[in-house]
């Protein structure tokens, strides 16, 4: 069974994203395609982490949902989306997105997981998607919470991603502006420098009328080397 892929949404779905994805500064015309991909940088690495799913991952678009409970996933909805480019500016179609986070609480659905706070019945926190031929993705999650990481540390809110496309991959985190945790967090200034941790440092932003009431929207652009 193939990834979930964009194309799996309605038309409607497809021209509210493109629209979205209008406003990020990977979404470029043709004409500009050249000085744009030369300002390009691959995104950050970051660590795979201890809590990468034991179990094969979902194929699904909406993570606040799991099939078979009628009951929904506790937290801030928010829908994430952007493109897999390459550093030429070249969108990466039929790239693998994984992605795996923890709840609203901060726990992952992970045996490993030492953190006490509460699991959530109606949130898993993994899926598996595939990017479009403008190597667009999109879902819908909710807000993950901080962890603490050891005694007096704590990982600030974050979503991983593992991107695979045909010749190469990253392995990835997605952050939150304005979390008090960014700027001590080992992993994060890793990246190296206030411009480079930028592009994984993400603002959430208010949907359009179309999506969701009281949801939240964040756009997450990835580049790879080749892709």
């Amino acid at each position: 069974m193939a990834p979930h892929s964009i194309r799996d949404f309605g038309r409607r779905e497809i021209l509210r994203m493109s629209a979205v994805l209008a406003g990020s500064r990977l979404v470029v015309s043709p004409k500009h395609a050249i000085a744009e991909a030369a300002a390009l940088q691959r995104t950050p690495d970051q660590i795979l982490g201890p809590f990468y799913p034991l179990s094969e991952l979902p194929r699904t678009s909406d993570l606040t949902r799991v099939p078979g409970r009628s009951g929904r996933a506790e937290g801030q909805v928010i829908n994430v989306m952007g493109r897999v480019l390459n550093l030429a500016g070249e969108p990466v179609r039929n790239a693998k997105v994984e992605v795996w986070q923890a709840n609203t609480h901060g726990r992952y659905t992970h045996p490993s997981d030492p953190n006490p706070a509460p699991l959530d019945p109606n949130f898993e926190g993994s899926a598996l998607l595939a990017t479009d031929s403008e190597g667009r993705y999109r879902f819908k999650t909710i807000k993950p919470a901080a962890y603490p990481a050891g005694p007096n540390r704590m990982r600030p809110a974050h979503i991983h991603f593992q991107v695979s496309g045909r010749q190469d991959k990253i392995v990835t985190q997605m952050y939150f502006e304005n979390d008090p945790y960014n700027n001590t967090d080992p992993f994060l200034n890793s990246a190296g420098g206030t411009e480079r941790t930028e592009l994984l440092v993400k603002k959430l932003l208010d949907p359009s009328p179309d999506f969701e009431p009281d949801s939240k929207m964040v756009i997450f652009d990835m580049v790879l080397y080749k892709g």
